[in-house]
């Protein structure tokens, strides 16, 4: 194997494990004991961490932080889930959330994406949206 063959592999392993870290963030935040800890979200979201809900809401990281702690919660189902590095610092995740009702067995779909970034040293989330399909 010729020294550039190996450099690619090595780049390939490192954006395989950088992405099953970011992947593994994106489904603790479903975890309702997650979600309520202020200190772990705020650890999870850079300063300027903007969201576009699926309501059509906009959320900043304070008032993310303050929604989620009190906010009653069942976490769905997330569906191919894909990371793709876009620089050596920029990653998006994105997934496919379902949810069930479970009073009206109603299906709700909704497309999600999220850009992290490396920031001293640890992966955050800059931005996130979500898109209902159903």
């Amino acid at each position: 194997m010729n020294l550039d063959a190996a450099l690619a592999r090595s780049n390939e392993t490192a954006d395989e494990e950088i992405c099953e870290h970011l992947m593994r963030r994106e489904r603790a935040l479903f975890d309702p004991a997650v979600r309520r800890d202020r200190a772990q979200v705020e650890a999870f979201l850079a300063e300027d961490f903007q969201e576009f809900g699926s309501s059509g809401r906009v959320w900043d990281r304070q008032t993310i932080v303050e929604s989620l702690a009190t906010a009653l919660y069942t976490a769905p189902t997330a569906e191919q889930m894909r990371c793709t590095r876009i620089t050596a610092d920029v990653a998006l995740v994105t997934y496919r959330t379902v949810r069930i009702d479970s009073n009206t067995g109603t299906r709700t779909e909704t497309l999600r994406s999220s850009l992290w970034i490396k920031e001293s040293g640890r992966w955050r989330m800059r931005f996130h949206q979500g898109t209902r399909t159903s």
